[in-house]
């Protein structure tokens, strides 16, 4: 079993849910559920997706190992890269601004 399918399995059970009532949430058969639960089918992102909003968790919480907090391991790349995102965007509106103002500039020519 893999660390999807482990933590999959793990949020049912945590919900007192069968295989048979996640299937039917998830729209899909009960083998099809039981086969990403046992890690032989690997699932993409939308299925990913639709599994963490029906057990309330992030995806993340899905893919990461037991013991494991995905949101604090990162957390000051993170900080770091909205940082540097937000000075681009500071500075996507100044280009953006001085495009006007040249364009404005022409125009009045």
């Amino acid at each position: 079993m893999n660390i999807i399918g482990k933590n999959i399995r793990q949020l049912r059970q945590k919900n007192g849910w069968s295989q048979g009532e996640v299937a039917k949430r998830l729209n899909i058969s009960i083998p099809a559920f039981s086969k990403i639960e046992t890690g032989i089918t690997d699932i993409n992102i939308s299925r990913l997706e639709q599994i963490a909003n029906l057990f309330a968790v992030s995806t993340m919480d899905i893919i990461s190992k037991e013991g494991e907090n995905p949101q604090s391991l990162n957390f000051e790349e993170i900080n770091s890269l909205k940082d540097k995102l937000s000075m681009r965007e500071e500075e996507i509106i100044k280009l953006q601004k001085k495009v006007i103002d040249l364009y404005e500039e022409i125009r009045e020519k």
